[in-house]
C-alpha cells in the first residue's frame, strides 16, 4: 500500500476533491491542514515552493493541485 499524504485547507474545494477521489478508491491518507500548523505549511513550501493546495504526496512523489491522471500513475 502506498504512503500518501494530502496537504490541505478547510477552505480548498479542490482538497475535498482529492480527499473523496482517494477515499472513493478504498485508499488511505494523511490529511494535513496547512492552515491550522504552520510548520506543516513550511513542510509542504519546502517540497513544492509554493503556497498552493491541494499537495498530495505519494511513496515521494509530489503531485500539486487534482492531477487525476499523475494521481492514478503514481497509485497504479
Amino acid at each position: 500500500m502506498s504512503d500518501i499524504k494530502v496537504y490541505t485547507t478547510a477552505t480548498c474545494p479542490w482538497c475535498t476533491k482529492i480527499k473523496d477521489y482517494l477515499s472513493d478508491k478504498g485508499l488511505k491518507y494523511q490529511e494535513i491542514d496547512v492552515g491550522k500548523n504552520s510548520e506543516s505549511a513550511e513542510e509542504m513550501i519546502a517540497l513544492t515552493g509554493q503556497r498552493s493546495v491541494p499537495v498530495t504526496v505519494i511513496d515521494g512523489e509530489v503531485i500539486v493541485g487534482f492531477d487525476r491522471e499523475a494521481l492514478d500513475q503514481q497509485l497504479s
